[in-house]
């Protein structure tokens, strides 16, 4: 056997006779099981959930009754996002960014019903997921096992009989890592058990085998920066405390950090300030239920000259359906321009906070997790964009419907008795135009390419954390 191998033994030896470091493993095994189990079963049942209510939706949507088209417009439909597959290990920006909105004419909601539920049912315990766990607990389960590795050899004399016969650091060192690094194997398995169900649902093997080598990496430089502190430092409660500070820094301090600075940097106005902002422009455009507001007077001629006519009247379409159709358009045209500065202001935040993986190696794999797994700010901003798109169409599509379906006379007149109201409704076959929604993660291609920048700087970080082990390691003296 290897004189490598055999200090990995020996390591794992000692690390099995004491009771503390057994019984942190236990509890941080007990917690990536039960938080795996109850995380899996949550995500999968938001799933179903999601999917059977899209289906509802759309049948209800289909199943109205003969009614004035422009009803339709204002009883809406609603778009589901189910959860990606790998949301089981990472649930991401779901939690805080709802997963269903309502769409209507006139109108661009916000995405609601946050994930209040799992808080209610999780209590406390809400916000613990394996990916938390991975990201927070397993590096302080390293830094409890290695914090002191070489420095008990430095308080036992074995490391002085070692470099006697002969040893060098540098392959004391790499037996400390070999133990380390089987530690770390191990824990990867829930990960890999995960990853594996996450495909058996869909999930690319792609996305699945780089999130593992993402957490990987993550965890391998946690090793090296523990090993370096043994290393370098001489003391033990010197060593655990100063690597308790790097945990609380990198871990804590900097997220926080970084989440009010990005903030602070880029002022990113939330959908409500941005409506109170686009209220005035919004006037200008004029009031689409009212075919008689001077906005429209332009498009009145602009009809009336292209049909050859003198009067609305004469119209061969339905000139109100004409101005919900024209208002539509213009008001979603300023809608989307408001969202797109508003969703690039907050693409950008999230560029700015994952610059600060340099700082910390938790906000690197924190990036690359929710990239790969779906659940990132992009994937949300693309489910606004696509809802949006479904909002558009079907309510245009029933506005044109409006205008070639519904005699103009009987529209004015809806009003004036039962008869009349009955006279302005149109066949429930037009609802029919509604499209079928099934929002899809990304490809895992695409998803791999908005994860590199993340992923590049681990592996920066594992070569700094590698590269001070090796030069500690060579310079190790009694």
């Amino acid at each position: 056997m290897s004189t490598v191998l055999r200090i990995a033994r020996e390591e794992w030896r000692l690390w099995l006779r004491s009771k503390v470091v057994v019984a942190a493993a236990l509890i941080v095994a007990v917690l990536l099981a039960a938080t795996s189990v109850l995380t899996v079963n949550r995500v999968a049942e938001e799933q179903s959930q999601r999917i059977e209510q899209q289906i509802a939706a759309e049948q209800t949507f289909f199943a109205q009754p003969d009614r004035h088209p422009h009803r339709m417009v204002h009883y809406g439909h609603y778009a589901f996002r189910p959860p990606p597959p790998l949301a089981v290990f990472e649930p991401g920006v779901d939690a805080v960014t709802g997963q269903s909105i309502f769409l209507e004419g006139h109108r661009q909601n916000t995405a609601m019903f946050a994930d209040t539920k799992a808080a209610a049912d999780l209590g406390g315990f809400a916000s613990l997921t394996p990916a938390i766990l991975y990201q927070l607990l397993l590096p302080l389960l390293l830094i409890v096992l290695g914090h002191a590795m070489f420095l008990r050899e430095r308080e036992s004399g074995t490391l002085a009989v070692m470099l006697a016969q002969g040893q060098s650091g540098t392959k004391l060192a790499l037996g400390k890592a070999a133990a380390l690094l089987a530690v770390i194997a191990i824990f990867m398995i829930p990960l890999i058990g995960v990853a594996a169900y996450s495909v058996s649902l869909g999930e690319s093997a792609l996305a699945a085998t780089s999130l593992v080598a993402g957490y990987f990496l993550y965890l391998c430089i946690w090793g090296g920066i523990v090993l370096a502190a043994s290393i370098l430092l001489k003391q033990r409660a010197v060593s655990l405390g100063a690597l308790i500070f790097v945990w609380l820094f990198a871990a804590l301090i900097v997220p926080r950090f970084a989440i009010n600075a990005s903030s602070a940097v880029i002022d990113a106005p939330g959908k409500i300030e941005s409506d109170l902002v686009m209220l005035a422009e919004q006037r200008k455009l004029g009031d689409g239920h009212n075919a008689a507001d001077p906005a429209f007077m332009q498009l009145q001629a602009q009809v009336l000259e292209e049909y050859g006519v003198e009067t609305i009247e004469e119209l061969p379409i339905n000139w109100r359906g004409v101005v919900a159709s024209y208002s539509e358009a213009e008001l979603t045209e300023l809608l989307n321009s408001y969202a797109d500065k508003r969703m690039e202001l907050e693409a950008s935040q999230s560029h700015l906070f994952g610059l600060f993986g340099f700082a910390s190696p938790t906000i690197a794999i924190s990036s690359a997790s929710r990239t790969l797994s779906g659940t990132d700010l992009a994937t949300h901003h693309r489910f606004l964009r696509e809802s949006e798109d479904l909002r558009f169409g079907f309510v245009q599509a029933l506005n044109e419907k409006h205008a070639t379906d519904l005699d103009y006379t009987a529209d004015i007149n809806r009003n004036n008795g039962e008869e009349a109201s009955r006279a302005a409704r149109i066949n429930a076959n037009a609802w029919q135009v509604l499209d079928e929604f099934r929002f899809e993660p990304d490809s895992a291609v695409q998803r791999m390419d908005r994860a590199m920048p993340s992923l590049g700087i681990l592996i920066a970080w594992l070569i700094a954390a590698s590269g001070v082990v090796y030069l500690a390691s060579r310079k190790v003296r009694l």
